[in-house]
């Protein structure tokens, strides 16, 4: 995760066909498998009466830093104050590597990986999230004379192709032309001003800044591809279909290959207009423009129009946000139960979406996941404040520390510099995992060295490439690693790796710095 550039690009799946069952399986699972947790080791549900035994101190640490690594350290032109280390096998024993382990360091995007912890306990590898259809009116030969209310349950992965097959399939279930409106519901999800007050301001440049929201489509981008062919004509495609939106191309044919696109939509014409320029050839082949050109409200309401008409069906409505006066069906009155739902998508499964989140640090995921860790959500509207208290509740009864080792936990993405661990209680919730049900699943949900995600570029040719998996961590002022390496004896080493410093120049030289202690650890016998 980065506050100063956009995200790397979305890799492919490797594992899409198991993602696909996982998500069928979700239907039998989900229910008894929403709340479950992990297997807990039998000393750590020992309690005393009125008091959980399982939170407490850890031990004062030792600082232990090879020459060699001090050497690293130093040549980094960074003070040594500005690190926190920690290294100990994932089966116990005593620290390899620690430098101020005690104190706590500013996350990044390593918090992404306690968010992992937590939601593979409390939630389970097969939790889905569910976008739910619900018809306020009568459905006669085909004709809904009502609204269509579309409830979102927080899927940080739903996509317009997602939508657009689930409106066919609503549509092949008999509903073809709604009479009311379509109502977009998005109480799933309760945030306050203050609880967005911590993380950047989105901006069309940075996507990834993007803020939560229960009905989130395409994460809020916009992506427009442009292809060429040998005749000189350009293609432009826009996804989503944005409805009522004009395309404006305003494309050259110079020798250049660099295009932008922006949305206009200040009033001064009679429809909001996508106009994308530069200079474009048929020589530049193919490429994309990604940027989040209006609040992600804005873009859901045009998307889904646009993909309820594409899908075939007829709106005689309009698309409108809930309000207060607009029906919820699935709410229990005084005449009755809620009603069911007319149609459901399920998404891909936790197990998968952790994929994604970690392998390249994937904010939204993060935070629709922390957010969906408060309880009984969806079914009550989750708040930030809800799902921090029950992120700490885990981390006394669970993971077995007092609130003083983890001083900041805020939105579960790393974009908040509230975020905070010390090395030590870091590296002792990694072993805590490891002794749990769902180890090997989260390992393989990081980025490996020198393979893939957010680690593809970096210890190549080392003794830690395709040994070390590991979440970065990247703010203007902070580097960080966390997960585990091999060493070359075969041992699992937990590693927690973190340096900040104000200096936005300097910080960049941690990278290596730390790279040299994941090499130094997998060099070990």
């Amino acid at each position: 995760m980065r506050d100063s550039a956009p995200s790397p690009d979305r890799p492919g799946h490797d594992d899409a066909a198991a993602g696909l069952l996982d998500r069928r399986r979700c239907l039998g699972r989900l229910a008894a498998l929403a709340l479950a947790g992990g297997a807990v080791p039998a000393h750590a549900a020992r309690r005393r009466p009125g008091r959980d035994s399982a939170a407490a101190s850890l031990p004062a640490p030792v600082d232990q830093l090879p020459a060699v690594l001090r050497q690293a350290l130093e040549s980094s032109g960074l003070p040594l104050e500005s690190f926190g280390l920690h290294a100990q096998p994932l089966d116990g024993g005593e620290a390899l590597l620690s430098w101020q382990a005690a104190r706590p360091f500013v996350l990044a995007s390593t918090s992404k990986l306690l968010t992992s912890m937590a939601a593979l306990d409390l939630l389970g590898p097969a939790y889905c999230w569910r976008t739910r259809a619900y018809l306020s009116g009568p459905l006669t030969q085909g004709r809904l004379l009502g609204d269509l209310v579309i409830r979102g349950g927080g899927d940080a992965m739903l996509t317009s192709a997602d939508l657009l097959q689930w409106f066919r399939e609503i549509q092949a279930q008999g509903l073809r032309e709604v009479w009311g409106d379509i109502v977009i519901n998005r109480e799933a999800f309760r945030l306050r001003p203050e609880d967005l007050a911590t993380t950047p301001e989105p901006t069309p440049e940075r996507p990834h800044h993007v803020r939560p929201d229960a009905l989130a489509l395409d994460a809020g981008v916009v992506r427009v591809a442009l292809r060429s062919d040998a005749g000189g004509r350009t293609d432009i495609e826009v996804t989503p279909p944005l409805h009522d939106v004009r395309l404006v191309n305003s494309l050259g044919r110079g020798g250049g290959c660099a295009a932008s696109a922006v949305l206009r939509d200040d009033g001064s014409q009679l429809q909001p207009q996508l106009q994308v320029s530069g200079q474009w050839s048929p020589r530049c082949g193919a490429q994309q423009i990604r940027f989040a050109p209006v609040g992600v409200r804005d873009l859901g309401a045009r998307a889904i129009e646009g993909l309820w008409l594409q899908a075939g069906g007829v709106l005689r409505g309009r698309v409108v946000e809930h309000d207060g006066g607009t029906p919820t069906p699935w709410r229990a009155t005084e005449a009755g139960g809620g009603a069911a739902p007319f149609a459901e998508h399920l998404s891909a499964p936790l197990s998968v979406q952790l994929r994604e989140m970690n392998k390249r640090s994937d904010n939204l995921i993060a935070r629709h996941l922390m957010l969906s860790l408060a309880p009984d959500f969806p079914d009550r509207s989750a708040t930030a404040e809800a799902a921090r208290l029950r992120m700490r509740d885990w981390l006394r009864r669970r993971g077995g520390l007092r609130d003083e080792a983890v001083v900041g936990l805020d939105t579960g993405s790393g974009l908040s510099r509230l975020e905070r661990a010390t090395p030590q209680a870091f590296v002792h919730l990694l072993q805590r995992a490891a002794r749990g049900p769902h180890w090997k699943l989260l390992q393989r949900t990081l980025p490996v060295a020198g393979v893939d995600g957010t680690l593809e570029g970096r210890l190549r040719g080392s003794a830690a490439q395709g040994r070390a998996w590991l979440k970065t961590g990247t703010l203007l002022d902070t580097r960080g690693l966390a997960g585990c390496v091999q060493t070359r004896g075969g041992r699992m080493i937990a590693v927690t790796l973190l340096a900040h410093h104000p200096d936005q120049n300097l910080i960049a030289a941690a990278v290596p710095a730390l790279d040299a202690c994941v090499d130094w650890i997998a060099h070990l016998a």
